[in-house]
């Protein structure tokens, strides 16, 4: 099961919580921002690379979700994908523009500077270059 995505107060909340070396970046198609996600399996701390989308969600073992419990399953996970079947497209981009923003973009460099992510200045850089 693919993972889904965080607001990002409650990104923020995951990763103070001590689940920030389970999440994932994952970049925009465009290459303009990302979003923290919970990570596809061996994909924790790195980017939302395709190879690991097969593995599904680090978090979902044995048809559950293993933040059930904790307050922290994801908005698109308990909202999107259960409460509003068939809305997932609209709720999806909705987030999208959320993590689109100066806040959203914090909190990208806030987990970044959790995890120690290795791959920093050339996400940074990556994004610069479609922005001028």
């Amino acid at each position: 099961m693919r993972p889904g995505w965080w607001t990002v107060d409650e990104a923020v909340k995951a990763i103070n919580s001590g689940f920030a070396e389970r999440c994932m970046l994952e970049v925009s198609p465009e290459y303009t921002f990302a979003v923290i996600s919970p990570a596809f399996k061996d994909a924790e701390g790195n980017f939302a690379l395709q190879e690991f989308s097969k593995n599904g969600c680090t978090f979902f073992n044995d048809g559950l979700c293993g933040l059930f419990d904790t307050g922290l399953v994801p908005l698109e996970c308990r909202f999107c994908h259960h409460d509003k079947i068939g809305e997932g497209k609209k709720c999806h981009d909705a987030l999208e523009k959320e993590w689109n923003t100066y806040k959203g973009q914090k909190a990208v460099d806030m987990w970044m500077e959790k995890v120690n992510f290795k791959w920093k200045d050339y996400y940074i850089n990556l994004i610069s270059k479609k922005k001028n």
